[in-house]
């Protein structure tokens, strides 16, 4: 009998699943959680597996059903609905100040139209108006409502802790993009957002308080 890989370090849902690693299946929870709308937090400490959490999500809302066989979720989930993601990731690199932060959603705002084959005219000039024209044109253009994955949304925050000053200008950067998501409800199905930090501890969501 050949035992199975562990795998050690890799996040990525369907690398686990193509390449037959060792995967607990979860996915009883997950579909509590994803057959209904709904607007999560999970905060948790580095390595327990919150970024395999979002691109697990990401898989099973873009209904790529082959990454979910033998698993509770596979016979239970409707494989002919799926939603457009917009996947927000800080995980990689330092956010030394905010015209980094900026430049960093800029970027993470287009790969999301690319890869949803949408075109933000307003993207080099107006962050929360690419953001909001991004959502609405992927709910148009499928016709499904939207899904939104934020993985390590305080770690530009933590990037700067030790300087006040420029963590609470990081801050308000981030707040006023996640505020996007507060007056959208007719075009959002899903959000789910993961972090060190306990947004209680943050005060980053005056502006989405749903969560």
């Amino acid at each position: 009998m050949t035992l199975k890989k562990l795998p050690i370090g890799i996040q990525a849902f369907s690398t686990i699943r193509e390449d037959d690693f060792v995967y607990i299946d979860k996915t009883s929870m997950l579909y509590q959680m994803a057959s209904v709308q709904g607007r999560y937090f999970l905060s948790r400490p580095r390595r327990f597996g919150k970024s395999m959490l979002v691109s697990t999500l990401h898989a099973l809302f873009e209904g790529r059903k082959a990454l979910f066989e033998d698993l509770y979720i596979y016979d239970k989930w409707n494989w002919e609905k799926t939603h457009p993601v917009i996947r927000i990731d800080f995980a990689a690199g330092t956010i030394e100040n905010r015209a980094q932060l900026d430049q960093r959603i800029y970027k993470i705002l287009d790969d999301n139209q690319k890869s949803l084959g949408i075109d933000c005219e307003t993207i080099n000039h107006d962050l929360v108006g690419c953001f909001q024209n991004i959502i609405k044109k992927a709910y148009e253009k499928t016709g499904q409502k939207v899904v939104i994955l934020i993985d390590e949304y305080d770690k530009p925050i933590l990037d700067q802790i030790e300087k006040p000053e420029l963590s609470a200008e990081i801050r308000e950067g981030l707040k006023n993009v996640y505020s996007v998501m507060k007056g959208m409800d007719e075009y959002i199905q899903f959000i789910f957002m993961t972090g060190i930090t306990k947004f209680s501890k943050v005060s980053i969501f005056s502006g989405i308080n749903q969560l």
